[in-house]
């Protein structure tokens, strides 16, 4: 496996072998394929953070994740969802590059 990038929180793979990737979450490592880990990204994309700052809106800063068709769960709180979204946008940051560096 091949460490993409790695956050405080978080760490993405890319695994040639298997042809997918991970994410560790720290205490759980979920194996995702490209489509999976392109919705994944949707999802986080998708969070408000300005909620999280407003108590009307989301008064414990917590959000609820499913991932792989409700097969993970995760409950991640305002850090943890900043810290996330970081690793998605440098893991594709990553990808796009490693395509750039292979083509002739």
């Amino acid at each position: 496996m091949n460490l993409l990038y790695k956050s405080y929180y978080f760490a993405s793979y890319q695994c040639d072998l298997d042809r997918c990737f991970y994410i560790d979450f720290g205490h759980k490592q979920v194996k995702l394929t490209l489509c999976q880990l392109l919705s994944i990204r949707q999802k986080v994309k998708a969070i408000d953070l300005s909620s999280h700052f407003d108590k009307d809106l989301n008064y414990n800063g917590i959000e609820i994740l499913t991932l792989c068709n409700r097969e993970h769960l995760f409950i991640l709180d305002t850090l943890q969802i900043i810290d996330l979204k970081q690793l998605l946008k440098a893991t594709f940051g990553v990808l796009e590059l490693n395509t750039l560096v292979t083509q002739p």
